[in-house]
């Protein structure tokens, strides 16, 4: 009998910490994993919070902590330095799509703009979606290339697709 006590109050902390999930902003869902402890760093050096955690919805591609450790030695640090608040905030919003878009219609506005689908970003340019080997890439506005490493991550105001390098746009 407490086995089964055990395991319907085992099921209800579960359920229970899934609808907690589910019920987080971008921000939250990415300040809970430690792999975007970078991310979440820079998205509050650059004053990007409460956006961020505002209705939305918004799509981020969200370069991961390997993501930022392939930048060259001291950019990431330069970056969050109070000087260079401008473009830390202008590549961060690179990575942001106004509008929810989960990996499904991602793949499937590639297939219909014959392999590269082109989206702006909240910074202004943009950014080239298309697939290699099933997995969906992005090109930035400088020809570098990053791949969707983990996509449809649900947050209460859009979606997080981890990314495995940092997208920079033409301005930067």
């Amino acid at each position: 009998m407490k086995m089964i006590k055990i395991t319907l109050v085992s099921a209800l902390m579960l359920f229970t910490a899934s609808s907690f999930a589910q019920s987080e902003n971008i921000v939250g869902v990415a300040a809970g994993n430690d792999n975007f402890s970078t991310l979440v760093t820079a998205v509050k050096t650059a004053g990007l919070v409460e956006t961020l955690s505002s209705e939305g919805p918004f799509t981020v591609f969200a370069p991961t902590n390997d993501a930022f450790a392939k930048l060259p030695d001291g950019t990431v640090s330069s970056l969050l330095l109070p000087t260079s608040k401008a473009d830390l905030t202008g590549i961060l919003t690179y990575h942001v799509v106004a509008g929810k878009f989960e990996a499904a219609a991602v793949i499937d506005a590639i297939n219909a703009n014959n392999g590269m689908f082109k989206v702006k970003t909240v910074q202004g340019d943009e950014i080239g979606l298309s697939l290699k080997d099933g997995k969906v890439v992005l090109t930035d506005a400088k020809g570098g290339m990053s791949t969707v490493i983990i996509a449809d991550v649900a947050a209460s105001n859009g979606v997080i697709h981890a990314i495995d390098s940092v997208v920079m746009p033409s301005s930067k």
